[in-house]
């Protein structure tokens, strides 16, 4: 497996990995309960059927963490050939929950001077 890129966006975390097995092999890994198991347990899902299935391209699956305040999101994974006979996996991991639709995050330190507002 090569180096993994990661990219972070509003709501969640982007990766890209190149493997050297063939998009089967890495579907199988994905969407097959039992190997899928190792590595995402089944505790991890909110539900253990995929959300949405492009066969052999991408699926979807649901989260829920097991620690409260309990967030859900979304994973999918996404599986293109590559030039070399291998896998490009992307992974993209989205917070999801509806108690966060719609609030704009702000970062903690924005840079800018100090405002106090009138009462």
């Amino acid at each position: 497996m090569s180096e993994g890129m990661t990219k972070e966006q509003d709501s969640g975390v982007e990766l890209q990995f190149d493997l050297r097995d063939p998009p089967q092999k890495v579907w199988r890994a994905v969407t097959i309960p039992e190997l899928r198991e190792r590595w995402l347990p089944k505790a991890a899902l909110a539900d253990p059927d995929a959300i949405t299935v492009t066969p052999g391209h991408e699926v979807r699956y649901k989260l829920r963490d097991d620690n409260p305040p309990f967030l859900e999101s979304t994973v999918t994974f996404t599986i293109t050939p590559n030039a070399t006979g291998g896998t490009c996996l992307r992974i993209a991991h989205e917070l999801t929950d509806a108690r966060f639709g719609g609030v704009a995050r702000a970062s903690a330190n924005s840079n800018s001077p100090p405002l106090m507002l009138a009462a």
